[in-house]
């Protein structure tokens, strides 16, 4: 087992911050220091926010998360999967890249009472951009008597196609259906729905679309690493390639050392209470970082509950056939064979969440 001090060692070389910019229509990049709300009181910290659009008001009465639930919409994040493969590859050196910026952008930007900020890195030179968008709890909906913290669902946007014999990032396709459209559809539906629903939240949820993934985590480790003490996050939930199955609705749930068991039985428990389906539900403990993952920066280093989902972090067995696309320039949405799947880890990750931001849980 490698040491945790050994994890940071490797994953820091090359990261550098650069300046973030808050986005709005029709503006130009800034230097500006980024800005957080946790909460009805903003605070100045790295952790992102931009100016919010106008809100219509949400509907004062909290529906049942079974309810909420029911408003992803399949259709939805189908568009959202075409879109982002139709870029080409979401490789940081490749043209399509700053499309699928863009489109995240403004697909966030178009929806009121979402915070949206890009705040990049860089890794070897190579710009990365981390793109944010913030639910914050409405004033009077018993946010003012939570202490603080904020809980993130997360998902890796950019692609790679690095097991297709002389593919060239900055030139060929890395459509990345699969790995990860199906996380970042998934997260900008959560924006949608999450929006008409802040009078039901007691702590903000932060929706963060990771950059440098397959950079082995180089965008998400970056972030946290340009957090200032204390700590903003409570839980970590990541939600990656969770759309090919041809055999079963299984999912491996990643837990990131004993500090993330609580919020592992709350995923469990979620599955069971909401009758969601995922079946089985195979726990993965995650003591190194041989799980590469965004959630392993958050566990690992930054000793935060943290968890993933992911259709199957292992060998091939009689629930999973195995992913032979992943990573390649044939990674498209034809591959997108279980689509059920899809939506029930979608949901599952939902569910966690909104149980946990009602609640004001600290785990």
């Amino acid at each position: 087992m490698r040491a945790f001090a050994a994890l940071l060692i490797v994953l820091c070389v090359g990261c550098d911050a650069i300046p973030g910019r808050a986005y709005t229509p029709m503006s130009s990049p800034t230097a500006d220091p980024p800005v957080v709300s946790f909460g009805p009181t903003p605070s100045a910290t790295s952790a992102p926010t931009a100016a919010t659009r106008p809100t219509s008001a949400p509907s004062p009465t909290a529906k049942p998360i079974a309810e909420v639930l029911a408003q992803i919409n399949p259709a939805k994040l189908d568009d959202h999967l075409r879109a982002l493969t139709s870029f080409v590859s979401r490789h940081p050196l490749h043209p399509g890249h700053a499309k699928a910026v863009a489109y995240l952008m403004e697909q966030l930007s178009a929806i009121s009472g979402v915070v949206v900020q890009d705040i990049p890195t860089s890794y070897n030179g190579i710009r990365l951009d981390n793109i944010f968008a913030t639910i914050n709890p409405l004033p009077g909906a018993g946010a003012e008597g939570f202490l603080g913290g904020a809980g993130m669902i997360c998902a890796h946007y950019d692609s790679t196609a690095n097991r297709t014999p002389g593919w060239r990032p900055a030139l060929d396709p890395a459509p990345g259906a699969d790995d990860n459209a199906t996380g970042t559809a998934a997260l900008l539906e959560y924006a949608r729905i999450l929006a008409a629903d802040r009078s039901s939240l007691r702590t903000p949820i932060v929706l963060a679309f990771f950059d440098g993934e397959e950079y082995f985590f180089k965008g998400s480790l970056a972030y946290l690493q340009s957090l200032p003490p204390p700590n903003p996050y409570r839980w970590v939930i990541n939600i990656d390639m969770v759309g090919f199955n041809p055999l079963a609705d299984r999912l491996d749930l990643v837990y990131y050392t004993s500090k993330s068991v609580s919020l592992r039985d709350r995923v469990k428990e979620a599955n069971q209470r909401y009758a969601i389906g995922i079946s089985p539900l195979v726990e993965q403990l995650a003591t190194t970082d041989a799980f590469i993952l965004d959630a392993a920066p958050f566990g690992l280093v930054g000793g935060i509950p943290s968890v993933a989902l992911v259709q199957r972090y292992g060998e091939i067995d009689s629930t999973f056939p195995g992913n032979f696309t992943f990573h390649t320039v044939n990674d498209t949405p034809d591959k997108i064979t279980n689509k059920r799947l899809w939506l029930k880890a979608a949901k599952l990750t939902l569910a966690t969440a909104l149980d946990l931001a009602r609640g004001g849980a600290q785990l």
